[in-house]
This record gives structure tokens, C-alpha cells and sequence, in this order.
């Protein structure tokens, strides 16, 4: 492929938008077929969307996707997603890959003029979410991340309810104490699956020797990912840190300070926000998926907000509240829906970019933290360290030749 040619043609195409009859339908790509993309395809529903193609760099998991329903045995499957971005006429796709190559595809995506809902977490560094804000700007592009915890109505009730004085001024938040990335150490080289392109996987990273902890439990890995296993920082750690910043109203800032308690990897992270309200990385493992949100200390009484339920005391603070939302199948269907609705109004999606690159950066920034072993000043309107050059230097991460960020 002329990628020269490719990026000219797309920046053109992004700035034509769409005018939407009633009874058109959206054409949906998904970009990445591994576990969650099928749960997706499996478990939730796409309203007025057809799925058109599906890409992924292991090939075989596009005919495992198009194994799943009926409908979606139509789309096209492609190795290379920049070859489908040429050759389909698409107006959104779901980018459901690694973290470690999803600033890149979405990019190149919004390149196309295709309108993107990203797989949280959403950046694997705070300068990608920087970029990848600018050219939402540039292409004029709907941004939705895959935090579902903004669109279930029972989270959505409630961090209306702490934004808007239900349990009086905030004095802390405690969220659970997330997991680091682990470090990879060299293997001996194992043998490559068919129609697996490994430089396309490996994306931005260094092409290591192929070995299967590193493509199929990637977010272990700190080159791949900041800690994605279940109670990783950005893992569990992104859903429940989104839910504070949502709850809060602090959608377009963070902290403003950020010091570890104790020494090592997994020391808890303590967070100060520019009002005085504190959030404590503090919590233990809980296994009811309670760290999926956090607990909101007021003047009135305690919110716990977790995914799809709410517990307070006293009980009187959520005696209007919404029914729970039971976790698994279905749970996505009105973050799904907000997307394509939005995609036809061009209206701001629930999870937007901002709010997902500022959610994100806290998790970023926890991990810069323990690194470091020392009390960081954040400047939230700079998105820079005021007094550690050396943190600074870890907002960004070198890039291998050719998986380079566009300049935006």
C-alpha cells in the first residue's frame, strides 16, 4: 500500500460528514477480534448498524467473529485494517485491539473520516491522548470510550446525585489499591501462529522474538500495557478512577498532587484535587467486582458507586434511585446505543474523549508515581510535572520506525 497516499486521500474524505436519512444505516467495522471484541459481537446488541468488515492482524479471528451470528457472516475480513480503511465505505469502527496499538488505528481511523468507539483503556501514555485529542478536533470526529460505567442509568443517577450536593461537599474518595504492569523478561522464541503478522501486532513496541505470553496475556506487560490484568491500574483501574472523575465533575482536569504511601511497585497512590478533596488508591481486593468504583465520603452520608448498583448510608440519601443493572450480558447496550445515536447528531458521546483521556491520565500517572517514590505537583492546563523533570520524561515513550504518531 502508498501509505503517503493513503493518509492525503483520507484527511480529505474526513471532512465531509454525513447527512443521515431515516432509515439509512450505519456501516460498523471492528478493528481487533480477540476476547473483547467477540463478547461484544456476542453479548450486545448494534441498533440501525450493520457490521461491514472486521480486521484483525491474527487473520483467523475474523472467521471466528463471523461465526458468531448470521448477520454478521456479510463482513468483509481483512489482515491489514489500513486496507480496509481504503477499500470500505465505513462510518464508524470499534477499535477493541491492544492498548499498546490503539492510538495509532484510531488515528488513522478518524484519518478516514470514521467516527471511533475506543477500547479502554484508552492510551498506553498521556501524549498519546494529547494527539489523539488533537486530531478528533482536526477530523471532527465522535470519540466514545469503552467506559459503559457512564451510560448504565444507575451510575449515571448517582454521580449526578455526588455532582450536584446529594451528600454535601466530598471529602475523600477511596478506590482500590490497582496492580502495576509487570516487566517482561526475554523468553526463547516460540513458534509463530498462521496468519498471524507479527509486526503489525507488535505495532509501536519493539519487535521482540514471537512468544505466547506476550500476544495472549499482553496486558501483563508494561510495554503493552499500564497494569490491564483485572485489578490493574488500568484495567479495573480505568473504570473505577473514570467513575470518580465523572462523579466529581472533573471531566476536564484531575489531581493536583499525587504522593505513594510507602515504598515499592504497589504502594497505595493518595491524590489531592485543587478543591481539597482527596482520592485514596487505598482499598483492598474485593471479589463482588466492588472495585469497579469507588466510595464517596460527603458531609451527608457515603456513596459507594460500583457498575450497576449503589449502596449508601444512611439509606435515605438513594431512596429515589433506579433499579440495579446485573454485570454481563446487555450491560453495554446503552453506551453502545449513545455512540451510534451520536454518530447521526453529532452530538458529545457520554464517555467523550476529555473525559477519557483525563480519567486515563490518572491511571498514567499512578504508575509515574510509584516509579518516582515521591510526592508529583500536576498542572492539569499544562498536562505537565512541576517540579520532576524525570516524570515528565515518562508522559511519552519512544516508537518503533513506522508505527509513529501522525503529526496532528
Amino acid at each position: 500500500m502508498n501509505r503517503r497516499h493513503f493518509f492525503l486521500g483520507a484527511a480529505t474524505a474526513a471532512a465531509s460528514l454525513r447527512v443521515w436519512g431515516a432509515n439509512d444505516r450505519i456501516q460498523l467495522a471492528m478493528i481487533g477480534l480477540g476476547g473483547r471484541g467477540r463478547w461484544l459481537l456476542q453479548n450486545e446488541e448494534f441498533p440501525g448498524a450493520t457490521f461491514a468488515a472486521f480486521a484483525d492482524c491474527w487473520l483467523p479471528q475474523c472467521e471466528k467473529a463471523a461465526q458468531i451470528r448470521p448477520s454478521y457472516a456479510q463482513a468483509r475480513h481483512y489482515q491489514d485494517y489500513r486496507r480496509m480503511l481504503e477499500s470500505e465505505k465505513l462510518d464508524a469502527a470499534f477499535v477493541e485491539t491492544t492498548t499498546h496499538a490503539r492510538v495509532l488505528i484510531a488515528i488513522h481511523c478518524m484519518q478516514a473520516g470514521l467516527d471511533v468507539y475506543a477500547e479502554k483503556p484508552m492510551t498506553l501514555t498521556v501524549e498519546e491522548g494529547r494527539v489523539l485529542r488533537r486530531a478528533a478536533a482536526r477530523y471532527k470526529r465522535i470519540v466514545q470510550c469503552g467506559t459503559q460505567q457512564r451510560s448504565i442509568p444507575i451510575n449515571v443517577w448517582a454521580s449526578k446525585l455526588v455532582r450536584e450536593g446529594g451528600i454535601g461537599r466530598v471529602k475523600e474518595v477511596i478506590a482500590c489499591n490497582f496492580e502495576p504492569p509487570k516487566r517482561w523478561t526475554p523468553k526463547p522464541e516460540m513458534p509463530m501462529p498462521e496468519g498471524l503478522d507479527w509486526d503489525q501486532w507488535c505495532n509501536q513496541t519493539e519487535l521482540r522474538p514471537y512468544h505466547e505470553e506476550l500476544h495472549r496475556r499482553w496486558a501483563w506487560w508494561r510495554d503493552y500495557d499500564n497494569g490491564g490484568q483485572s485489578w490493574g491500574v488500568s484495567g479495573w483501574g480505568t473504570h473505577a478512577l473514570d467513575q470518580v472523575q465523572c462523579a466529581l465533575g472533573t471531566d476536564d482536569t484531575g489531581p493536583v498532587e499525587f504522593w505513594p504511601e510507602g515504598e515499592g511497585e504497589q504502594a497505595p497512590v493518595i491524590m489531592r484535587y485543587a478543591n481539597g478533596t482527596l482520592l485514596k488508591c487505598t482499598g483492598q481486593k474485593r471479589p463482588d467486582h466492588s472495585d469497579l468504583g469507588a466510595i464517596f465520603v460527603g458531609e451527608k452520608g457515603t456513596l459507594e458507586i460500583k457498575r450497576g448498583t449503589l449502596v449508601a448510608d444512611p439509606p435515605e440519601l438513594v431512596r429515589d434511585k433506579p433499579e440495579d443493572t446485573p454485570e454481563g450480558p446487555g450491560e453495554n447496550r446503552w453506551h453502545i446505543e449513545n455512540f451510534l445515536d451520536c454518530i447521526r447528531t453529532r452530538k458529545q458521546p457520554n464517555a467523550h474523549l476529555e473525559a477519557a483521556h483525563r480519567a486515563t491520565t490518572i491511571c498514567h500517572i499512578i504508575t509515574i508515581c510509584r516509579d518516582r517514590g515521591k510526592k508529583l505537583e500536576w498542572d492539569p492546563r499544562a498536562e505537565r510535572f512541576r517540579n520532576d523533570a524525570q516524570a515528565n520524561a515518562m508522559l511519552a515513550r519512544p516508537r518503533r520506525k513506522g508505527y509513529e504518531l501522525p503529526k496532528v
